[in-house]
């Protein structure tokens, strides 16, 4: 009986894949080094990899943001161009996330095929083709060989389905309106980032709060039912994204996006392992709460920089010293604390104005919403826990944080009101 000899990928793969010592990377290494003729096949084998990690509910942003993380550029620049040429590949087997299909998920005829929709198509085009590289082969082909490594033991999660757009007559006519809000949206927080002047950007950012406000509520009456149920969102009801919460001081940046989840009629769910938050909702809110979480958190970071200037400035207790991750830590969770407290204040008095625009038929509506995102947080994370934020003992950042947030005023509610966060969050 005869047998074929293991080609040249096939060894590299089992002497380094599979083993933690440099030694075994080595080994491959020098195989692939020796073997111009097996550039292909690793190429390929690599996109398979990726493929493999779409059916275990990863994303292309999770992949690239794990791959930082844990290795260098270099492997964020192979694993990049990776995913642009799998996403690229005509093969009938895999669906192509850059085209949408009639109820806006990617490749949904195929069996266990992970819904794909705008999100995952903005992520795509958030990466770049790697710039060219000069390294000689053994040093490339260990680089691709501890991104396979790690590619290759990354658990599964899960799977994240974006919310269906609703079929109703009018879709198109309300799509235009909704898309120029929304730009108007971006551009006064936009402002309110770069602004010097606190009281502009107050300003800016309470105008771009009721333009937030006023696009959840019309959606929410367009769409009264807001039910899902079965495996996935139903047409109209809540579906999920996720957003990421990187080190450092994550703990803080979890709790500020949890609460501005809450006062969206939204829940997030903190996975600190892998550095995101999977924030469940409407489609409408979730637009809101990711613009807004980046806003605020930008403001944050702004606001902590120029209070340990002003701290190191004046000498205050601890001087130079203050900028310490003891300070930052303590003025992130205060401002996120604090914010939380005046989102959820804001969140009771937009209800009660949109309660004397729309009446009493208004209060079924956002039940029936609130209970399908309940419903939704349940079914993709059945089990859940709170984590207790650590690290926050520096008292001047405390206050310092604490008057940031009030600074920050927020005039009105920002969507649509919901009760309780879930998960593992600050």
């Amino acid at each position: 009986m005869s047998t074929t000899e293991p080609g040249t990928v096939e060894r590299a793969f089992a002497a380094a894949l599979y083993a933690d010592t440099d030694t075994a990377l080595d080994a491959g290494a020098s195989l692939l080094a020796a073997d111009p003729g097996a550039d292909a096949e690793l190429s390929r084998r690599g996109r398979e990899l990726t493929a493999a990690l779409w059916r275990r509910g990863w994303q292309p942003a999770d992949v690239v943001r794990m791959v930082r993380r844990e290795l260098e550029e270099a492997h964020v620049h192979v694993v990049s161009d990776l995913i642009l040429a799998e996403a690229g590949a005509p093969e009938d087997s895999r669906p192509d996330p850059r085209q949408g299909s009639r109820n806006g998920v990617c490749g949904g005829s195929r069996p266990g095929a992970p819904a794909r929709g705008r999100r995952w198509a903005a992520q795509l085009a958030e990466l770049t083709p790697a710039p060219p590289r000069h390294e000689d082969r053994f040093t490339r082909a260990t680089v691709v060989l501890e991104l396979y490594r790690l590619l290759l033991r990354l658990p599964a999660l899960e799977p994240v389905v974006e919310p269906r757009p609703r079929p109703a007559a009018g879709e198109a006519e309300r799509a235009e309106p909704a898309s120029r809000m929304l730009g108007r949206i971006r551009a006064l927080l936009a402002k309110a980032e770069a602004t010097g002047y606190p009281e502009e950007a107050e300003a800016l950012t309470a105008k771009a709060q009721e333009l937030m406000a006023r696009h959840s509520i019309d959606e929410a009456l367009l769409a009264p039912d807001g039910s899902a149920g079965g495996e996935g969102p139903a047409a109209g009801g809540p579906g999920a994204c996720r957003i990421g919460v990187e080190p450092p001081y994550e703990q803080a940046k979890a709790v500020l996006l949890d609460a501005v989840a809450r006062a969206n009629n939204c829940q997030a769910v903190w996975n600190e392992a892998f550095c995101f938050s999977t924030v469940v909702g409407h489609e409408a809110d979730l637009e809101v709460v990711e613009l807004l979480y980046t806003s605020l958190l930008v403001q944050a970071t702004g606001a902590m920089t120029k209070a340990e200037a002003a701290l190191r400035k004046g000498g205050g207790k601890g001087g130079g010293r203050r900028r310490t991750k003891t300070f930052r830590q303590s003025f992130l969770a205060a401002y996120a604390h604090r914010m939380g407290a005046r989102l959820a204040e804001a969140a009771e008095h937009e209800i009660t104005e949109a309660k004397a625009e729309a009446g009493q038929a208004l209060m079924p509506v956002l039940a029936s919403r609130e209970a399908a995102v309940r419903a939704e947080t349940d079914r993709l994370f059945p089990h859940t826990r709170t984590t207790r934020l650590r690290g926050v003992s520096d008292e001047e950042g405390w206050i310092q944080g604490r008057d940031a947030a009030d600074r920050a005023r927020m005039g009105r509610r920002p969507g649509i009101p919901g009760r309780g966060g879930r998960g593992d969050r600050g």
